[in-house]
């Protein structure tokens, strides 16, 4: 018999963030936040909240190519310093021919 395909694990699943903590988890987190009371034992804990932390977005490049230029980046090929450039380049070619 098969095995239905929502339950089957993926490579990484041991490190996907969970809603659900286990007892030893929830002590720990208890203890960092100096909320565990070791007077009442493990059971009947509070609620621990399990707070997924997103990791933030990559610029586009775009985004990145006009950063790149606010901070003071090259102009690209085309920039100011190209008409005159256009106009020297025939002179340039016919002083080569000669």
């Amino acid at each position: 018999m098969s095995l239905h395909r929502s339950l089957k694990t993926k490579s990484g699943a041991l490190n996907q963030h969970r809603n659900v903590l286990t007892r030893a988890e929830r002590i720990a987190k208890l203890k960092e936040e100096e909320r565990f009371d070791t007077a009442k034992g493990a059971l009947g804990l509070v609620k621990v909240r399990s707070i997924k932390v997103a990791a933030g977005k990559k610029p586009k490049k775009a985004e990145a190519e006009g950063a790149a230029d606010a901070k003071g980046a090259k102009p690209a090929a085309g920039g100011a310093k190209a008409p005159a450039a256009k106009a020297a380049a025939p002179a340039a070619k016919a002083a080569a021919k000669k």
